[in-house]
């Protein structure tokens, strides 16, 4: 695997995103993340989760550098495959658990909101869905996972004006449940895993599927509609204007 790292020990498994510093979402991540995912989901020797990635970043999110130099049938396939892997994640049924390494605006967000607790590290690091500034419209299964950790009203602010949070204020607001020092960060993760993995694991699955059962829905249902409409914003000139200047500014640095 080239973009991620996985480790287990007593049952449990650790994906470390690992593709260069910001961990941007390309297809190959992608798939390799969903295939292990699979993988561990159909694996009784692992119990639960943890996700993580490297200081000073969890994920940057999708990886725009890429995406921008896709032709029509590529950006449609690439956006197919992640609200297929959305729903897969969404719909995981073992514990996992994100430990935040550092900034996770847009799809790394979305990767922490599909897990079932986050923990963050301190510091100057932000935190939410900015699509709406970069052009990108927001596909109702989005906002409904985003509502179901913050509230409708608390996302649909947070969605429509693109905020992005530090993390005490992600903490306030519900968008992660804990925040500690990054040298603590994989042990607290691993403490709260550890008390799902004690509880009987039939029981715990079909509860959290339960308990997502709008969302799953949601998350899983046909997008093709809504895909639609993302596209024809995705090429339009003044969305393709915007992602062309936050690309000339990631060359500048």
């Amino acid at each position: 695997m080239n973009t991620i790292k996985v480790s287990v020990k007593d049952r449990l498994a650790t994906i470390t995103l690992d593709r260069g510093k910001s961990n941007a979402m390309n297809r190959e991540l992608i798939v390799e993340f969903n295939d292990m995912l699979n993988n561990i989901s159909n694996d009784d020797n692992i119990g639960g989760v943890i996700l993580t990635g490297k200081a000073p970043f969890f994920s940057a999110g999708l990886d725009l550098v890429e995406l921008y130099g896709y032709n029509e049938e590529e950006a449609k396939s690439f956006f197919e495959l992640f609200f297929s892997f959305t729903a897969n994640l969404v719909s995981f049924k073992k514990p996992i658990v994100a430990a935040i390494s550092g900034h996770s605006p847009a799809g790394g967000c979305v990767m922490a909101l599909a897990c079932d607790y986050r923990v963050m590290a301190e510091g100057q690091f932000i935190i939410g869905l900015n699509e709406v500034p970069v052009g990108i419209i927001v596909p109702n299964s989005i906002f409904q996972l985003y509502a179901f950790w913050i509230g409708s009203a608390e996302a649909s602010r947070s969605l429509l004006t693109g905020k992005l949070f530090n993390p005490e204020e992600a903490l306030k607001v519900g968008l992660v449940d804990e925040i500690v020092k990054n040298e603590s960060l994989l042990t607290a993760a691993e403490r709260k895993i550890k008390k799902f993995m004690e509880l009987e694991s039939n029981t715990w699955s079909q509860s959290k599927l339960n308990i997502r059962a709008e969302l799953i829905a949601a998350v899983s249902g046909n997008q093709s509609a809504t895909l639609e409409k993302m596209l024809v914003q995705w090429w339009s000139p003044s969305t393709r204007h915007i992602l062309k200047t936050i690309l000339e500014n990631l060359q500048r640095k």
